[in-house]
């Protein structure tokens, strides 16, 4: 080791190109300031983020790398203003660290609407260093950008909370789709369709999972606890469902027809995208007629990701995690690739990053 690799304290793993490949990486975290928050990271989530930004998808990626936003740990340290956390505080960070906090939506608590936002990787922050992620041992981050987490809520399942767990959550809030009794359809069953039926039942809705592959109808009936399974690419299952479903939430990120769908939605129902298809194409019939609505959402504000936390600890809602240590994280990245993962990869930093 070289005396300039012993200066640099933080532990992480990185990608150096546009292969992707992560391999381990010695860098420096910033001192922390008055109103930060050092915090040690016990585990970090694997998003589909993270192989878009290893692998240049966008264009955009500065190397070296380091990604993982789905951040947990414990508070290692505190600046002198910082008031809400103390060291041995269990919290989490999710897809931003820093906003211009001035804003209509800074000031509502919407910092992911920022157009200063900074994302917890690969992005430009305010002192002009590049943000990198969770897949290292600890991070400095300014205390709004923090999030209380419940003692007894075990981090490694509240990882996935951070990014997949919001993108669902606050659209779901922001359109009430948390009245019992009503109609919810999920769209594709990974890391956030899984999250989307289980807070669809802690709201006591009526969930439906809708699927290319019959093989998922298993796991959604019994290991999610979703009340109908129906293969999308079956007609006449579809048709049977048709103008019955309140809420759709569409987490799918392949190239799918949206009016077979919007179909399914009773009159005034709502469709949610929150994945990234090449393109959204529908008919203007199958939005007009019947007065449905049709919005997008990406992850969400901080006072939504704390009151998502809290509602997860107070109803038991956890992810279904595969937890790996650091060193098998091009190979999850692959098999993610692959959407082979039920139905969060989340590493295990404390463990294994040395």
């Amino acid at each position: 080791m070289t005396s300039e690799t012993a200066s640099k304290d933080c532990l992480g793993w990185a990608a150096r190109d546009p292969s992707g490949v992560l391999s381990p990486y010695s860098f420096n975290r910033r001192a922390v300031g008055s109103d930060d928050v050092s915090i040690t990271i016990t585990h970090c989530g694997v998003c589909y983020a993270d192989v878009i930004w290893t692998r240049n998808k966008h264009g955009d990626s500065k190397y070296p790398l380091v990604p993982g936003h789905e951040i947990v740990g414990i508070v290692k340290e505190v600046g002198h203003n910082v008031s809400r956390f103390k060291a041995g505080d269990h919290v989490g960070v999710g897809t931003y660290v820093n906003s211009c906090r001035d804003c209509e939506y800074c000031n509502d608590g919407l910092e992911v609407h920022c157009a200063r936002s900074v994302y917890t990787f690969n992005a430009i922050d305010a002192d002009g260093t590049i943000t990198k992620g969770g897949y290292s041992s600890y991070i400095v981050v300014h205390e709004r950008y923090c999030y209380k987490i419940a003692n007894d809520y075990p981090l490694a399942l509240a990882a996935p909370l951070l990014c997949a767990g919001i993108t669902v959550y606050t659209p779901m809030m922001r359109h009430k789709m948390n009245q019992p009794g009503k109609s919810l359809g999920v769209i594709g069953l990974g890391g956030l369709g899984h999250m989307a039926v289980k807070f669809g039942k802690a709201f006591g809705l009526n969930v439906t999972v809708l699927s290319t592959s019959n093989s998922k109808k298993e796991e959604a009936l019994s290991l999610l606890g979703a009340d109908k399974f129906v293969l999308s690419s079956d007609l006449e299952q579809m048709k049977a469902l048709g103008k019955s479903l309140d809420f759709i939430i569409d987490t799918a990120s392949g190239d799918h027809p949206f009016d077979a769908y919007m179909s399914l939605l009773k009159v005034a129902g709502v469709y949610v995208l929150v994945g990234f298809p090449s393109e959204v194409k529908f008919s203007p019939a199958s939005l007009n007629i019947g007065a449905k609505t049709v919005s997008g959402s990406v992850t969400g504000g901080t006072k939504d990701t704390q009151e998502m936390l809290e509602y997860c600890a107070a109803h038991k809602i956890y992810a279904q995690i595969e937890t790996i240590p650091i060193e098998n994280v091009n190979e999850a990245l692959e098999r993610l690739i692959k959407r082979d993962v039920k139905y969060r990869f989340v590493i295990d930093i404390q463990n294994s990053l040395k």
